[in-house]
């Protein structure tokens, strides 16, 4: 079950039927036809800078992807500070880190949720030097995942603080950039797309968000 502080983050699981989570599915709708060929099976979720809501709006797309019958898998690859084992009441003690460093240790660090086809593989407890061991895992663990999941949405860093983020960018299929309305400057989400852009990745939209929320 969601822990009651953080239930009113999963909007598309606790109110299916409000104005926000018809957004969320307008979202999807938007993002399953700007990919029509299916080959955008892993997407990183991300932002400029932090407090822009992207932990929040990952985890309610892939509610409204799992909702449709897809088997979603959420993996929690911002190993500086995780958020999504807090909005799904999961433990963080095994989890992506672990995997990373020994690929055995991949089917018992995917953790089911409360909600049916939905998946987590949390951040594992945070390493001396994540930039190394996405750099050396990362790209293989995605290339595994998609056989076994129909989409995996991937939260991260924000752009503009660590290298983490443009080192996951580079092998996904689709980026999406979150906004959070009256934060984030222009000059600053310029700067976030043109990161992203010299490590070749393909954004496949941005998300201006007004909520308050995770990440």
């Amino acid at each position: 079950m969601l822990r009651q502080n953080h239930s009113f983050h999963l909007i598309t699981h606790v109110n299916p039927s409000s104005y926000i989570s018809e957004n969320y599915r307008d979202i999807r709708t938007n993002l399953t036809y700007s990919t029509l060929d299916g080959a955008c099976k892993t997407v990183l979720v991300t932002s400029a800078t932090a407090g822009e809501g992207k932990s929040t709006v990952l985890s309610n797309l892939a509610v409204a992807y799992a909702h449709v019958g897809k088997k979603v898998l959420m993996i929690d690859a911002d190993l500086r500070k995780p958020a999504l084992h807090h909005i799904f009441s999961n433990t963080n003690e095994l989890g992506l880190v672990q995997a990373l460093e020994n690929s055995a240790l991949l089917k018992q660090s995917i953790k089911e949720t409360m909600i049916p086809n939905l998946y987590l593989l949390p951040s594992g407890p945070i390493p001396l030097y994540s930039s190394e061991l996405l750099t050396n895992g990362m790209s293989n663990l995605l290339h595994e995942l998609k056989t076994h999941f129909d989409l995996i949405f991937i939260d991260s860093p924000p752009v503009l603080t660590v290298t983490d983020t443009q080192i996951i960018a580079a092998g996904s299929d689709g980026v999406i950039l979150v906004i959070r309305n009256g934060k984030i400057k222009r000059q600053l989400a310029k700067k976030a797309v043109d990161k992203l852009k010299f490590v070749k990745a393909n954004i496949v939209g941005s998300i201006l968000n007004y909520t308050i929320s995770y990440g």
